[in-house]
């Protein structure tokens, strides 16, 4: 590798955890190669990037850029308007930082500013995180150098040349859970002897796996089952006036949970959203799970993450049109078969991928050797 330092990087992508997280992960491990490196965030005005990726301890530039909505809304009609500002304001960003790299994590404002990148002949990787390819890296394919995939056979999406399977970068704190064990059960004051089980609904919370939870948290407090349960904020004060006359001893319920590590190494069992980065980090904890793909996303895509691992027994399905009336029963079944949780937790570990920050930080090594 040439000796110019230090190297200067820009990554954008966002919108939501999914692509938010990856992106801070990937810098995070460029870091620890690169201490001295100048990354810039470049991310969507009034999105969570804004607000996260400052607490990661980077510097973020926002774009007036939003998706279009599937649906027909007077909003879509700015949206020419709002990729062309984004764009020049992108060209702008390139012509001020001169990054070495760009990296685009999907999202939002990951098109603009990786097209500007590119039109600049700047290096570029991009990082795609789901098992179907999102329209802004299916779009930036043919002028990047490396593409980073969470599944296999991706090809189909993707010059094959371009293809390298390093997985999905999160947060080192979920592995070798078996050691917090202990420490998890006593932060939230369960009992060992009684089966633990963790339901999330991805950064936001998830509106079905709420309501399917509320109607079946009666046959979870006659099955002695200890609930983590986390509604997301926008959901939190509902559920929450919903279980205020149930028997909540064995119930702890968060808006948002900071302590994911815990959460996972306490549970038996996850219920969860099949968003990319959920996938990841339970094949990671080596976690049973209990899939709800959400239906609200481009292409069904999370239908498709889930399958990729039903196929291969390593996660149960419950359809978000079935949850209602399957999700609890379901769990509370496979909470209770500890041979099938076991099948289950052997299955998913092998498609965990601990190093995959490591792996793409030398994908971009190499466009800047």
């Amino acid at each position: 590798m040439t000796a110019k330092q230090p190297y200067r990087l820009i990554i954008s992508g966002g919108g939501t955890g999914g692509h938010v997280y990856p992106a801070i992960a990937i810098a995070n491990a460029f870091r620890e190669h690169h201490p001295d490196a100048e990354i810039l965030f470049v991310g969507a005005e009034g999105k969570m990037e804004m607000t996260r990726v400052p607490e990661a301890g980077y510097k973020i530039i926002g774009l007036w850029i939003s998706g279009i909505k599937r649906s027909l809304s007077l909003s879509n009609l700015s949206f020419p308007f709002k990729l062309i500002s984004s764009y020049w304001k992108a060209r702008s960003i390139v012509k001020e930082f001169k990054p070495d790299v760009a990296i685009g994590t999907g999202g939002y404002a990951s098109g603009p500013m990786m097209m500007a990148a590119t039109h600049f002949k700047i290096p570029a990787v991009i990082q795609e995180q789901n098992s179907y390819a999102g329209l802004t890296n299916k779009q930036l394919a043919d002028k990047v150098q490396r593409i980073c995939v969470a599944y296999p056979d991706m090809e189909k999406y993707f010059p094959k040349s371009k293809v390298y399977f390093t997985g999905n970068p999160v947060r080192k704190d979920i592995i070798n859970l078996e050691s917090k064990r202990d420490k998890a059960l006593g932060h939230f004051g369960f009992n060992s002897n009684a089966r633990s089980l963790l339901v999330l609904g991805g950064s936001g919370g998830a509106r079905t796996i709420n309501e399917s939870i509320l109607a079946g948290l009666d046959q979870l407090i006659a099955s002695n089952v200890q609930l983590i349960w986390q509604t997301g904020k926008v959901y939190y004060e509902n559920v929450k006036i919903q279980v205020a006359n149930k028997d909540l001893r064995n119930v702890r319920l968060y808006d948002f949970l900071k302590e994911m590590d815990l959460a996972y190494a306490a549970a038996d069992v996850v219920v969860s959203r099949a968003g990319a980065l959920s996938i990841s980090e339970l094949c990671l904890a080596k976690k049973p799970s209990v899939l709800v793909p959400s239906p609200n996303v481009a292409e069904d895509h999370q239908t498709k993450n889930a399958m990729a691992l039903v196929n291969v027994n390593a996660a149960l399905l419950v359809t978000d049109m079935m949850a209602k009336e399957e999700l609890v029963r379901e769990t509370i079944k496979l909470l209770y078969d500890k041979k099938h949780c076991e099948e289950l937790s052997e299955n998913i570990a092998r498609l965990g991928k601990p190093q995959a920050a490591e792996e793409i930080v030398t994908e971009i090594e190499k466009l800047l050797a």
